[in-house]
C-alpha cells in the first residue's frame, strides 16, 4: 500500500520560507514524484516534479523560488519554498507517478501533468500573509 504523508506546512509572512516534506512508503518502483497545490476556488496545479533520472520541472510562477529534492535513503521528497508570496497560499499535495509514467524524463518540453500521478498524499496547508 502506497502512503504519502506531507508535513512542514504552516503560516508565514510574505518573503519567508518553508520546507515541505513528504514521507513515502510502499512505493514499489523508482518513478517520478512531484508537488501540486490547490488554492480555494481554483483548480489543482503542478508546482514542481522530479523524475527518476533527477530531471526536474517547475511551474513558471515558482521558478527561482522553489526547489524540489529527494533523499532516497530516507524515502522523502522535499519542497524548499523561499521568497513566499500571498499567491502561494494553498493546500500542497505530494504525489508519485503511476507505473505507466514511471520512466518519464522532464525537460522544458515535458511538463508536469496530473494524469501521470497515481498516488497522492492528504495535503499540508501553506498560508502566506502580506
Amino acid at each position: 500500500q502506497v502512503q504519502l504523508v506531507e508535513s512542514g506546512g504552516g503560516s508565514v509572512q510574505g518573503g519567508g520560507s518553508l520546507r515541505l516534506s513528504c514521507a513515502v512508503s510502499g512505493y514499489p518502483y523508482s518513478g517520478c514524484m512531484g508537488w501540486f497545490r490547490q488554492a480555494p476556488g481554483k483548480d489543482r496545479e503542478g508546482v514542481a516534479a522530479m523524475a527518476s533520472d533527477g530531471s526536474t520541472t517547475y511551474a513558471d510562477s515558482v521558478k527561482g523560488r522553489f526547489t524540489i529534492s529527494k533523499d532516497n535513503a530516507k524515502n522523502t521528497l522535499y519542497l524548499q519554498m523561499n521568497s513566499l508570496k500571498p499567491e502561494d497560499t494553498a493546500m500542497y499535495y505530494c504525489a508519485a507517478c503511476s507505473f505507466w509514467s514511471r520512466s518519464i524524463k522532464y525537460s522544458d518540453y515535458v511538463p508536469q501533468r496530473q494524469a501521470d500521478f497515481a498516488y497522492w498524499g492528504q495535503g499540508t496547508q501553506v498560508t502566506v500573509s502580506s
